[in-house]
């Protein structure tokens, strides 16, 4: 666990050397979704193939129409050899038609999969995760390296393969054409590909580093935008614009050098490739003079030659391409690949259903020790032990940081401990599946998460089938209904992201209701009344007692009023249990919990 924290988040992960590893064997994953689509696959190589053909066919159709047409003083003959001409450029603009839908349609659903198997894996890593990395990183994976390889695989794979098919076919019919001039041409290749092997590394690396600094930018973004209350309430607009335009600037920097490269290798490529043309047709244009090759013949040499250089130029725009989307996927990889250390055993156990001779909530910690990932010199719980019985109120009181909601965060299993065990109903919770788990827990945390969806919707997050009726019925236990009812659209009304058209107060009250609604036999209240007024917490405390009853409920309370009436209170300091009684029981003995009430209900 401990050697876990010393590891880099991995989207910053190997960001100075990454340029010296990354290679084009990330883009191997994309194929699992590929294949999912035979149809697809088989419609854009059948009609790429149709499509390359009639490219090729061309030229032999234009050197037949200024051989045979031009030779002739029949207009019919040169009327025969326009149509056949026309015919090739439809066949070629329908095949290219259908093998462009073909292959976006291709690209836009593998990359639809691919999304949706990212976000899928990320909803099911730990907290640990989410703790050393940076939402904005997230954000930009999902956005700007899944769109470099919808990219690829919607255009520059295609391109590739069509360019290679072209290539190929145009130096074979160069060759066939005039073995002579195309031995001229075959001495250019290698000044070709030199450039493309020399700058491909470079490009492939800068690829890499561009995107980071893309994330870096995003996250940034991602992290002022969620604290825009804070930044206005400092004034601090202007010193989260220049640092966002630090970050904007840094990828700016880095693509430029990619830019840049790639821009010398394509420059290169051009004038490499049609300065070898230029020459043959030097010596073409002195054959045709000298009688050794008809015009028409030195016609389609030309359009081969044309053919083949522009495919030529098109590989080496598509290689840095490739090679962006290739460091793209490995950042991709790395996020697949990220194991959850908080996961379901291969057999789990189910806990016990209730009933009236035997009710459910039990709760053991036991010799509990716990860091967190992030902190681990320090322990947030030391050999903690506390035994909850069904439908028992405990209250966890103590100053910040003693480990209150280290408790609950345990208890949710969104961390394991170090050493000792947790149970509930006599279960190691190591032993079940974490989703059974959390569905017998119903949490109102102290900052509650209000969705960018309506008041129905967002109080019916506690029991996803619940109906309209019982949304509402829950909203009136949790005393929101009054408020709610008074929106302009009712409970259709849209609450602004993270809630910001509700109060803090309003805001608490709902998240109580998703918590009536889900009816769990275990409720956790994470200073649920810290956000309320007087007037309000006194109608919100009647509420919660209700949900209590019957339930097991552990209770954290900076404000002692609201742990009065629990049926034992556990005082907490430095992640140990220092005084456990009643609230009469624990004034009487003295110490944290006497002095903190002292200083809250003197006069």
């Amino acid at each position: 666990m401990n050697q876990a924290v010393n590891q880099p988040a991995p989207a910053a992960a190997t960001t100075e050397t990454a340029p010296a590893r990354v290679n084009l064997r990330p883009l191997r994953a994309l194929w699992p979704y590929v294949r999912r689509y035979p149809k697809l696959i088989a419609g854009w190589l059948g009609f790429l193939a149709l499509s390359s053909a009639s490219t090729l066919t061309l030229p032999v159709a234009v050197r037949y129409m200024i051989d045979r047409g031009f030779s002739h003083a029949q207009a019919g003959s040169i009327d025969r050899w326009f149509l056949i001409l026309l015919a090739v450029a439809l066949v070629l603009a329908f095949a290219t038609a259908a093998r462009f839908y073909c292959v976006s349609l291709l690209g836009e659903r593998v990359i639809a999969d691919l999304r949706r198997n990212l976000y899928d894996r990320l909803m099911r890593l730990d907290m640990a995760f989410f703790e050393r990395t940076r939402t904005g990183e997230l954000v930009s994976r999902l956005s700007a390296d899944t769109e470099l390889l919808r990219t690829v695989v919607a255009s520059s794979m295609s391109i590739a393969l069509r360019s290679v098919i072209t290539v190929l076919g145009a130096a074979t019919m160069l060759t066939v054409t005039s073995p002579r001039l195309a031995g001229f041409a075959a001495i250019g290749i290698p000044l070709v590909i030199l450039p493309i092997v020399l700058f491909g590394r470079r490009v492939r690396g800068m690829s890499r580093n561009s995107q980071d600094r893309i994330a870096d930018a995003n996250a940034r973004a991602g992290e002022t935008l969620n604290a825009m209350h804070t930044v206005q309430s400092y004034a601090r607009e202007s010193h989260e614009s220049e640092r966002f335009a630090g970050a904007v600037e840094n990828a700016y920097r880095a693509a430029r050098k990619r830019v840049r490269t790639q821009a010398t290798l394509t420059a290169s490529v051009i004038v490499l490739v049609f300065g070898a043309i230029v020459a043959v047709l030097w010596i073409g244009a002195h054959d045709v003079i000298g009688g050794g090759m008809s015009a028409g013949t030195l016609t389609q040499f030309v359009f081969y030659a044309v053919f083949g250089a522009g495919s030529v130029g098109a590989l080496s725009e598509v290689w840095a391409e490739v090679q962006r989307a290739g460091g793209g996927m490995a950042r991709i990889n790395d996020l697949l690949a990220e194991v959850p250390r908080i996961a379901a055993p291969t057999q789990p156990k189910t806990l016990p259903s209730a009933s009236s001779a035997h009710p459910v909530g039990a709760i053991a910690f036991e010799h509990v020790r716990f860091h967190y990932p992030a902190r681990p010199d320090t322990a947030a719980l030391e050999d903690f032990s506390l035994t909850v019985r069904p439908g028992e109120t405990i209250a966890l009181v103590g100053p910040s940081g003693a480990g209150k909601s280290t408790v609950l965060q345990l208890l949710l299993r969104f961390h394991d401990p170090q050493s000792g065990s947790i149970k509930i109903d006599g279960i190691d919770l190591r032993e079940l599946d974490p989703t059974q788990l959390r569905e017998r827990i119903a949490l109102v945390p102290q900052d509650p998460v209000i969705f960018g969806a309506d008041a129905m919707e967002n109080i019916r997050y506690g029991k996803l089938d619940a109906s309209e009726d019982d949304v509402i019925a829950a909203a009136r236990n949790a005393e929101a209904h009054e408020f709610l009812s008074a929106l302009p659209e009712g409970y259709r009304s849209f609450l602004g992201e993270k809630g910001t058209r509700l109060s803090g107060g309003q805001q608490q009250r709902l998240a109580i209701a998703r918590a009536v609604l889900k009816d769990a036999p275990i409720l956790l209240l994470d200073e649920a009344t810290s956000a309320l007024d007087a007037q309000s917490e006194r109608a919100i405390q009647q509420a919660l007692e209700r949900l209590m009853q019957g339930r097991t409920t552990l209770v954290i309370a900076h404000r002692l009023a609201t742990v009065l009436r629990a049926d034992h209170i556990v005082v907490l300091d430095h992640g140990r249990i220092v005084a456990e009684g009643t609230h009469a029981e624990l004034v009487a003995q003295g110490g944290l919990y006497a002095e903190l009430a002292r200083l809250q209900f003197a006069p």
